[in-house]
């Protein structure tokens, strides 16, 4: 870019992705075979210069055992700013999925959905640009409200100005509620029932959790191999 965008800017381009975004299946739920995870982790390099790892692993579905695994690392070249998280994150996801030797039918993102202030949070920018269904699952609420569920395996809907825009989910005994969303091409009710689907031992659904691990090792063992 000539120029950085304002604020204003930034904003609009969001509710022109909120406008694009689809909040309906565009796919058969039952014909699903793989599903995507992508977390992203942050450190500092040798130089002091903050850089972004994302990582995304493909799963099979309904196995859940890992296939293949990509990452890219990326400077981080926009601020933390609380409702425009997707600038700072999407460039080094969307460069991580194009590693991918194989498409997923469906990528799960940490990450908030049209859970977010203008319909536009991370999973919901990542998947309007990739032209995938996505689904995004966090551990803090973004925005909006709803009733807890404090049985294993309930949910409750999240609204947000007059809105249905995701779900609290008790994914296990004891532990808060995650939060899941439909992101793009999928509706609220299919996105919750496929997180549903991918809980196993652990409070977040398996691809998140092990892209979650995958981010974390890659930050851990050093980051010498190519981005």
């Amino acid at each position: 870019m000539s120029r950085e965008l304002t604020t204003e800017e930034l904003y609009g381009i969001q509710e022109e992705i909120a406008a694009r975004a689809l909040i309906t299946d565009t796919f058969d739920p039952g014909g699903i075979s793989l599903i995507a995870g992508a977390d992203q982790a942050f450190f500092l390099d040798s130089a002091g210069e903050e850089k972004i790892i994302s990582a995304i692993v493909l799963l099979d579905y309904p196995d859940l055992q890992v296939l293949e695994c990509a990452y890219a690392v990326l400077p981080v070249e926009f601020p933390y700013i609380p409702g425009l998280l997707a600038f700072r994150e999407a460039p080094a996801l969307i460069a991580a999925f194009r590693k991918l030797a194989t498409r997923p039918d469906l990528l799960v993102i940490d990450g908030g959905g049209i859970n977010h202030p203008r319909f536009a949070g991370l999973a919901t920018h990542v998947g309007v640009l990739l032209d995938i269904p996505t689904i995004g699952v966090t551990k803090k609420l973004l925005c909006g409200s709803g009733e807890l569920p404090t049985v294993e395996g309930d949910a409750r809907v999240i609204r947000y100005e007059n809105r249905e825009v995701g779900y609290y989910l008790t994914s296990k005994t004891g532990c808060r509620p995650i939060i899941v969303a439909p992101g793009h091409k999928i509706a609220l009710q299919t996105a919750l029932q496929l997180m549903k689907a991918c809980i196993r031992k652990h409070k977040l659904p398996e691809p998140v959790r092990i892209a979650h691990r995958s981010a974390n090792h890659v930050k851990r063992t050093g980051t010498k191999r190519r981005d």
